[in-house]
């Protein structure tokens, strides 16, 4: 049962590689969602299994196996690992709460600022101008969506680069990639591993609004120079966005230049179906090994209650 709790805390140390790997094999849009959805349940496997962990521990305590109707001892390994490992569960649970919760309230602070910011301004259908002096443009999730644009970075780019820099935020809105990126800040306060998860879903985002931004103008060269013209112009600007709402003057913009400037390449269905099926494996072991080792201690817990037999 311990080896099955701890497989829940250590697969999640193998999703950063693969998910650069799957950023490389598969196309923007698979490997965004492919990669967050494993991240999502690799999270919660480990979050049962710390509380699973804790769980143990608390119940070999006298005051909490009073609480639990415990008529039996609770079978399980030695006190000399299962009272360390519950200490450090609690820690690492109490931890993680702490700072996804900091996290949530700036996250929350961020945005309800922004959507103040935009509902000062009249929209022109889901476009929003600001009048600032900082060049910045990003996809503000909502009802409805918005794509903030202040003018400064209108001023930075021309006509054709305009549409381009708008088709990506359109690009983020309509794929609802804000989801994948507040899950990859969610999951980066669960598990340690996974923070290195979190700027490969941004870049993931980025690239596949780069790719459709490029199919919505019809020219790759040009959305990758208005990508560059806007990444230089708004890299000294402050932004009030949240850390979800995607912009397209953020991530690596070299690496994604580079993307859009090489020429497509054709569609590797055997390294993209090997990288996914790794990433399936990891994320249905994880969720086989933490579902059967709660039910394994829900069982020793209804013996111990003295509703089953051994």
């Amino acid at each position: 049962m311990t080896a099955l709790l701890l497989l829940p805390l250590l697969l999640p140390c193998a999703l950063p590689a693969l998910a650069r790997r799957a950023l490389g094999r598969l196309s923007p849009a698979v490997a965004l969602w492919t990669v967050t959805g494993c991240a999502v349940l690799l999270a919660g496997c480990s979050l049962a299994a710390l509380a699973v962990f804790l769980l143990i521990g608390l119940l070999r305590l006298p005051p909490f196996a009073a609480l639990g109707e415990l008529v039996h001892p609770l079978h399980t390994a030695s006190a000399v690992l299962v009272v360390p490992a519950a200490v450090a569960s609690a820690g690492a649970l109490a931890g993680s709460g702490w700072t996804l919760v900091r996290s949530a309230l700036r996250q929350g602070r961020a945005y309800r600022s922004a959507r103040a910011q935009a509902a000062r301004r009249p929209p022109a259908g889901d476009l929003c101008v600001v009048d600032s002096p900082r060049p910045d443009a990003y996809a503000l999730p909502g009802r409805p969506h918005r794509v903030v644009v202040t003018t400064a970075m209108l001023r930075s780019l021309d006509g054709p680069e305009r549409e381009a820099l708008l088709a990506h935020e359109r690009a983020h809105n309509a794929g609802g990639h804000h989801i994948a990126l507040a899950a990859a800040e969610l999951v980066a306060h669960c598990h340690p591993a996974l923070r290195g998860v979190r700027a490969t879903i941004r870049l993931a985002a980025e690239r596949a609004a780069d790719e459709a931004a490029a199919a919505s103008v019809g020219d790759r060269r040009l959305t990758a120079r208005a990508i560059a013209r806007a990444a230089l112009a708004g890299q000294a600007a402050r932004s009030v966005r949240p850390g979800f709402a995607p912009g397209a003057a953020t991530g690596p913009v070299p690496q994604r230049v580079e993307a859009l400037l090489a020429a497509p390449r054709p569609p590797r269905p055997r390294a993209g179906g090997a990288v996914a099926l790794l990433l399936a494996a990891c994320t249905v072991l994880s969720c086989v090994a933490s579902a059967t080792a709660t039910a394994e201690v829900h069982h020793r817990v209804e013996v111990a209650q003295g509703e089953e037999s051994p």
